[in-house]
This record gives structure tokens, sequence and C-alpha cells, in this order.
């Protein structure tokens, strides 16, 4: 979905003149007096006024967007931050586990709008696992989806596959598998679901909405999320964009987009070769050598994080746009530090996909470089569900030091800090209750 003169992405742009918006953000509150109607029950759809690109009636829902946004007294303790300052919005919470379901909702029902009968995407494993949930629970559509070898996790995979999905593996990774299915889609006209789909995008600004909706409508200092294909922090800019022009917010919040450092492609481009969207304007001839370079050197992105293991993220100009909007950030966190973050959001009670706490770890690094202060009102996003991949955590808690080798070693990890490993005691009832009063 690109311009046919420029090729760069479409952006859904509204005629606010002509279309009915909300006095006051409290005017949505109104509506859960009426859940039973599943429009207002949707986390996505009862935001209708503010991506009115269909009529509501029209809209597809599952029941996405149930979400929580939590205070986390460990986790600021964790990051520097003072204790009632730091959120955690839990995107796991949705149907298939994962933020995905935002903006699936709403690119799905587009595809319905316009006829589709099938819909395609590339994924890491989140986008296929939404994608097929919608088809199936829907039985509007057939799901295809292309991932590359080895660069999926079973757990996300598995849904995939449970829910009756066309999955085509290929040789390669995310960014090959991406550059197939936009082929394929255009010669068998697939409807296409990446975040190359503007839809897709305004159907996760509301996860911004839901976020000032669990602030009473208030606006946060700080919004961190992680960076893979860009998307959500390109909606989340979009977002608040919006809201500014129309009145319903008198400032927007700082965003900072954190890359793993194995697939650091727009911390490279933002932070160490300067590439801005200046005004509109931006010399996208930088990220063009980079990604040259990559090519010639054979680099591949590499992350125990596989849902932004993405080294060509396909909304980056939209996200240096959001950057521009939002006075934001960029920065790079190790795998180690990632797990480390997993592991500290886990004790404070939310599980959490690798992906996800590199919010939490960019938000530690920011605040000890003085970016972030330690009194700021911070939201770090989480944006997928523990069980969506597994192998990580267990390996991290693990006591196989094989198993922490195979799976977390070769990606530079060398250590669990905040490992909770299981205790081995003989199948004897004394033995046993000693351990028990030894390490309880």
């Amino acid at each position: 979905m690109a311009c046919d003169r420029c090729g760069d992405l479409l952006d859904v742009v509204y005629d606010w003149d002509r279309l009915r918006v909300p006095g006051s953000l409290r005017d949505f509150e109104a509506k859960w007096a009426r859940r039973d109607n599943p429009h207002h029950f949707s986390g996505v759809w009862r935001f209708h006024d503010l991506l009115p690109f269909v009529p509501v009636e029209q809209c597809i829902t599952i029941g996405e967007g149930q979400t929580l946004l939590l205070p986390s007294e460990g986790v600021a303790r964790y990051t520097g931050i003072k204790p009632g300052r730091l959120f955690l919005q839990y995107e796991g919470m949705n149907p298939s586990g994962s933020f995905k379901d935002n903006g699936m909702s709403a690119a799905f029902t587009h595809a319905r709008f316009v006829g589709a009968s099938r819909a395609a995407c590339a994924s890491t494993g989140n986008t296929s696992a939404s994608l097929a949930l919608y088809c199936s629970a829907t039985k509007l559509m057939r799901a295809v989806i292309f991932i590359g070898s080895g660069k999926i996790s079973y757990g996300k995979l598995s849904q995939a596959l449970d829910y009756g999905a066309l999955t085509v593996q290929i040789n390669g990774d995310f960014d090959d598998a991406m550059a197939r299915v936009k082929e394929v889609s255009s010669q068998l006209g697939i409807y296409l679901v990446n975040s190359v789909n503007p839809f897709r995008l305004e159907g996760q600004k509301t996860i911004m909405y839901r976020v000032l909706e669990g602030l009473r409508w208030e606006v946060p200092d700080w919004v961190v999320v992680p960076g893979g294909n860009l998307g959500n922090s390109s909606a989340f800019g979009k977002a608040f964009h919006e809201l500014k022009e129309l009145g319903l917010i008198d400032r927007v919040p700082r965003l900072a987009v954190i890359n793993a450092a194995g697939a650091r492609t727009l911390h490279e481009l933002v932070e160490m070769r300067g590439l801005t969207w200046n005004h509109g304007k931006p010399k996208l001839e930088t990220a063009s050598t980079y990604y040259d370079e990559m090519d010639s050197k054979g680099i591949r992105a590499d992350t125990i994080a596989s849902a932004i293991e993405i080294n060509r993220p396909v909304n980056l100009n939209k996200c240096i746009r959001a950057l521009e909007w939002c006075g934001g950030v960029v920065r790079k966190v190790t795998d180690q530090e990632i797990l480390d973050a997993k592991a500290q959001v886990g004790a404070s009670g939310l599980g959490c996909e690798p992906a996800s706490a590199a919010s939490v770890a960019g938000t530690k690094a920011l605040v000890a470089e003085g970016v972030i202060a330690p009194d700021d009102r911070v939201v770090c996003i989480l944006t997928g569900h523990q069980l969506k991949d597994p192998t990580a955590t267990v390996a991290y808690h693990t006591t196989d030091q094989e198993q922490f080798n195979k799976v977390l070693g070769s990606r530079g990890v060398r250590r669990a800090a905040f490992a909770n490993r299981a205790v081995a005691v003989p199948n004897n009832l004394d033995e046993i209750i000693k351990a028990i009063r030894l390490y309880s």
C-alpha cells in the first residue's frame, strides 16, 4: 500500500471538519455503560470517532483491546523511576496474546469492506497469530502467512497452525519474507495486512487512547516502546499529533523507541547517522547507504527478541516523523539487558515476551543517562504475552547450563542475574520440607 508516484507508504488522513469529533476524551467513558454492544466493548472500536474510516456497524471485532495499564513498584525500582510514576501497558491480554490485534481488527475491517477473500502477511510470529485468529474466528477470509526459516518462536507458530492458516516457510529471514509477500500479494490480489497497511496503524493508535484512559486522560511524560517494524511508534506519534490538533490534549508526550542491539537499524540511522524527518524532507539516502552496507557485509538481524528481529523496518519514514512530533529518542539494548528486564517484569506479576521487555531495559538506560528523570511519569509498552516465547524464559531460569548456552549463550547472554531456578531434591518428605524451609 504505497504511493504509485513516490513509492512511500500511504497514510489515512481525515477531514475532521466534516466528521463528528468528541468535545472531550471523557466523552468516551459513556460507552462503558453500553458494553453489551460489541463495538463499545472493543478497546479499538469504542474509539471509532477517532478512526472513522468505515461505518462503525461494519467494523470487525472479536473483543480486542481489553488490556491493562498498571503501576509497577518493582519495575520502577529496577529502572530508577520513583514509586507511582512508572506504568506498564500490558497488551498481552489481547485475544491472540499481543498488541497486533488492535491493528488487525482495523486492517481486517478494511479488507472485508473492499471485498477481500484472502489476507496475507510476513511475520516473526505475532502478526501471523493475529491474522490467523481473525480469519478463523470470523470465517470471512483465508490467511496466508510467510515466515523465515528458524525465525519464529513455537509459541507463535503453534497459534497460526492451530487457527488453520496456510503457512509458507521460506529460506530467509523476516526481511526476505516481507519482500516475497508483497510480490505475491500484488500478483495474486491478496490483501496485505502487514504494517505497510495504513489501516493497521489506525487500529494501533487505540493503544494510546487506552493509556490516556488509564491515566484519567492525563498525558504521560514518556511513552517507551520496542522498535521492530516501527508500526507502533508510527501509530503512537500519529495518535498524539491528531489529538493535539483536535484540541483533545494540550501537549504530547516524549517518545522513546528501543531497538535490540542485534537489530538496531533505527538507532544507527537516527542516533549515529543523524537521520531526521526534517519537516517532511528526510535524507533517505542515509538509509539506503546503510542498507547497502548491511547487504555487502551479510549482516542479518539477530536477537532473542524475535518480535523485533528486523533490519529493514517498513515504517521508517512514519517513525522518524513521529520522533519529530514527539521529541523522540532512540536507544539500543542488549539481549542480556532485555532478559534481565523481562525477569523483573515477571517478578512484578506480568509475564511478557522478550521484545516487550526492551521498553523496560530502554527506560533503565535512559534514566541512567539522565534523559528520563526519576520523577517523570513513564509508560512502558509490553507488546506480547509471556507464553509467546516460553523457550527463552525457561532457558533464562534453568539450572541446565547446556540448555542456557544453546538458547541464550550463542546470543551473548552470559548470566541470568535474576534467575528463579528450580530446587532439585530427592523424593523424600524430610528433604522436601528441609528445602522449603531453607529457600522460602
